[in-house]
């Protein structure tokens, strides 16, 4: 290794950073490091009607729709980490196991995940007991008692942005995928073609 140190430092000094401040801030504490990769995501679902020609779906009575619920977990900038679509009559706490399953072998680097009220109760337990290197802690954003009206919380809106975005889609007005992996495959396509449009301006 010694004897890579020399060419290491020309390639440092070709691209003009120091050697020693780059091998330092590798060094450094982790406290201090900046991390590559979020480490929080957000969680939730949205109720859609489902077309004549879908395939299964289910009556949400609170929303007092017949179709499918989108389950989305988007990282702190919105962008979708994991999607899936089930019957409307699946609960949230249900539905939610269905995306967070799949964190037993994906995104290690989640940490905490933040969710609405609907997600309260035993869903954190089992949360906390996923089959993990990185324990995950599900964090509930509760509405104030005194809040009167419309209320934006904390990081619950950037998931529900998100439900926006794909809104501008004229396909997801409705879910017209017989199937709900084909439903899971729409998202994750209009989700390519927002970041790509992101990425053209610069």
């Amino acid at each position: 290794m010694g004897q890579l140190l020399p060419l290491f430092r020309i390639v440092e000094e070709a691209r003009g950073v120091d050697f020693h401040t780059r091998l330092s801030a590798r060094q450094g504490p982790p406290a201090k490091r900046k991390k590559k990769a979020p480490t929080a995501a957000i969680i939730d679902s949205q109720s859609v009607k489902a077309a004549r020609n879908s395939g299964v779906r289910g009556y949400d009575a609170g929303k007092k729709l017949a179709g499918r619920k989108r389950h989305l977990l988007v990282d702190t900038l919105g962008l979708v980490l994991a999607a899936v679509a089930h019957p409307a009559d699946v609960q949230d706490r249900d539905g939610a196991k269905l995306v967070l399953g799949k964190l037993e072998c994906l995104y290690g680097w989640i940490r905490l995940i933040w969710a609405d009220g609907g997600y309260a109760g035993k869903l954190i337990d089992w949360v906390g007991e996923l089959n993990r290197y990185r324990k995950i802690r599900l964090e509930i954003v509760k509405r104030s008692d005194k809040a009167k009206g419309f209320e934006v919380l904390p990081k619950r809106w950037i998931v529900e942005r998100t439900f926006g975005w794909l809104s501008l889609c004229r396909r997801f007005s409705k879910d017209y995928e017989t199937r709900t992996d084909s439903s899971e495959a729409m998202i994750h396509i209009a989700m390519i073609s927002l970041m790509t449009k992101r990425i053209a301006r610069f």
